[in-house]
């Protein structure tokens, strides 16, 4: 017959239990992400594993932990530094750094003075499958377009591998994490990051249709970093990423890659793309 002391041990130890649970579930949900979704549902790309949930709300479910008491309950979180959006009496933008976690190649951060002019850059990657060249729009995405001017100044990209490829729902391919392996095995592909963060930018009615360069991020607002993802179809998302460019030379390309599918695809369809896509270099000018 079981003790009010062996009742209490199973619920610490179940107790116990829930809160690493839900620690997995955070850690799980700060790795840096692409939502790529439809009407019905979405895809969530985290690291390397690909999972379809149905498309609820922006909202987290609340945890067992916000209905029991505890001694914890009453104390407040530290704040958290949140990034700024561009400011126009001072021509900033706010960069913090990102606490989610996940792996990071660090270079340092964005200057914070923007200049909006020339209203339009020419960003050119070269992959060792030719030229993708993208018109950014600085006028509309000048954080955005600072931070991937930076990176590229800071070699950021350079030797990396575009990890993920999507399917006829979900036509894009996802770039910009500079430590994935895109091996088709590797289960970190798409949390690395630089160790910043800014703010989504110009998501007003954004369509994310064939040709777009937009943004890659997590659940949570101000959460973009360095990737993102290219779109070669047309993609149902809601307006949260930063729609940052236009591609102008390179969509055969990405035509190509998706011709040869994925190497060990999920159930989705979607994963590391047969046809490699490594970044070579990467330049980004404009003329005033």
């Amino acid at each position: 017959m079981a003790t009010g002391k062996d009742r209490q041990k199973q619920l610490a130890r179940e107790h116990y239990e829930r809160q690493q649970q839900r620690r997995l579930e955070r850690e799980q949900r700060n790795k840096r992400m692409a939502i790529i979704g439809s009407t019905v549902g979405v895809v969530v790309v985290v690291g390397g594993i690909v999972a379809s949930v149905a498309l609820l709300g922006g909202g987290d479910e609340p945890t067992e932990a916000a209905a029991e008491p505890s001694a914890q309950a009453s104390t407040s979180a530290p704040a958290v530094a949140q990034p700024k959006p561009y400011d126009e009496k001072t021509g900033t933008c706010g960069y913090v750094a990102d606490t989610g976690g996940g792996q990071v190649k660090d270079v340092g951060m964005p200057p914070e003075k923007v200049d909006l002019k020339p209203a339009k850059k020419t960003m050119t990657m070269k992959t060792g499958l030719g030229d993708i060249v993208v018109e950014l729009d600085n006028a509309k995405a000048p954080c955005t377009v600072n931070s991937l001017q930076f990176l590229a100044e800071k070699d950021y990209y350079d030797g990396s591998k575009c990890h993920r490829l999507g399917n006829e729902q979900f036509p894009m391919l996802q770039c910009g994490d500079p430590t994935a392996k895109a091996d088709g095995k590797s289960q970190t592909d798409g949390s690395g990051g630089p160790g910043y963060v800014l703010v989504e930018e110009n998501t007003k009615d954004a369509k994310y249709k064939r040709g777009v360069m937009a943004m890659a991020k997590t659940q949570a607002p101000g959460s973009t970093g360095s990737q993102f993802f290219l779109v070669y179809g047309d993609i149902q998302l809601d307006p949260l990423y930063t729609p940052v460019g236009t591609i102008t030379k390179g969509l055969d390309i990405l035509d190509k890659v998706n011709k040869a599918g994925v190497l060990a695809g999920t159930a989705d369809g979607t994963g590391a793309p047969k046809e490699t896509v490594e970044i070579k270099d990467v330049t980004i000018a404009g003329k005033s």
